[in-house]
């Protein structure tokens, strides 16, 4: 297959244009900076433009690109998760390709509660979080384009990500960690629901080639929910540190809360604020079991296997020292 990914410098992008060149496929994309050997072009999602031609003779389009955060404003997330869909599908169907997949979220639920082993035909839930918005409309998008007979589509709701590369579930949290700011709320009781980066991966690409999976929308966990303070707890591990460290739900919010407003005065953006947290006390799972009936889905990636790998990348990368911290 030839293959375009947009968002393809980034964290699952370049993930999936590794796994896609191993198996023989050629893959090119766009993101805000080009890299030619990648065949990367530059260009802005949110704007039609020139990275559009690129799209040209794709088989495939993966739409990875968005602003993944809960420091950004409407203002900021709307043209690129949203109106940056719309130009990648309107791409993609003049370039004739295949099959679209969009990268949506889990979020797409809600952040304010659902039932647990919750599947795809709840209906999504707006709540006011610019991101979990943005990305229920992205959905909307690329069904209407589906339902119109424009193109097929296939969306894809990936759970809590982490592994090598990752900022939000890796990177972000050693840093935190390491500075002594990262807090859970509660006992670190909320349930996370993490995916290894590898086995979203493999269900991404089963989602993309099976004919199944045109018009479907599918949730690609690992599988398992676990407590935050166990997930977490292995960065506190791998640093030599004691942890997590938590306060009281509403304390906890509370704190996030004021710091958040402190930096925005300040002109700050800080992932840690009170929406952050409340996603820290999630009670819910996410079922995985129409993607495994259907697409023949089932993570091989446990929590520990991941962490000792994401590990590895940390001290090759001189996140984690060999030393052990205090």
């Amino acid at each position: 297959m030839r293959v375009f990914i947009t968002g393809a410098n980034g964290f699952i992008g370049r993930a999936l244009a590794v796994r896609l060149r191993e198996q023989g496929h050629a893959v090119g994309g766009v993101d805000l900076c080009a890299d030619e050997p990648a065949g990367v072009v530059a260009g802005d999602v949110g704007e039609v433009g020139e990275w559009q031609d690129a799209v040209r003779g794709a088989d495939l389009v993966v739409h990875a690109a968005a602003v993944v955060s809960n420091a950004v404003g409407l203002a900021e997330q709307w043209p690129v998760n949203v109106l940056g869909t719309r130009n990648a599908v309107d791409a993609a169907v003049r370039a004739q390709a295949g099959r679209f997949v969009q990268l949506s979220s889990i979020r797409a639920f809600s952040d304010l509660g659902f039932p647990d082993g919750v599947t795809e035909d709840r209906p999504v839930r707006t709540d006011g979080n610019p991101y979990v918005d943005t990305k229920i409309a992205g959905e909307q998008v690329v069904l209407q384009a589906h339902a119109e007979g424009r193109i097929a589509v296939t969306v894809v709701r990936p759970g809590d990500v982490y592994g090598p590369g990752s900022r939000p579930w890796t990177v972000l949290p050693v840093e935190l960690i390491k500075k002594g700011r990262f807090l859970l709320p509660g006992r670190g009781d909320g349930i996370f629901s993490p995916v290894y980066v590898d086995d979203l991966v493999d269900g991404l690409l089963l989602a993309a080639t099976r004919p199944e999976g045109a018009g479907q929308v599918f949730t690609l966990t690992g599988g398992v929910g676990v407590p935050c303070r166990e997930f977490f707890g292995h960065y506190y591990r791998m640093l030599g540190k004691r942890g997590p460290r938590t306060l009281p739900a509403g304390l906890a919010v509370a704190i996030a809360e004021v710091a958040g407003r402190a930096a925005a005065l300040a002109g700050i953006r800080t992932e840690f604020n009170a929406t952050s947290m409340r996603y820290f006390t999630r009670t819910g799972t996410y079922s995985i079991a129409k993607a495994h009936r259907m697409l023949g889905y089932t993570p091989a990636v446990g929590l520990v296997e991941g962490m000792a790998r994401t590990e590895r990348w940390l001290r090759e990368r001189g996140l984690i020292l060999d030393e052990v911290n205090p």
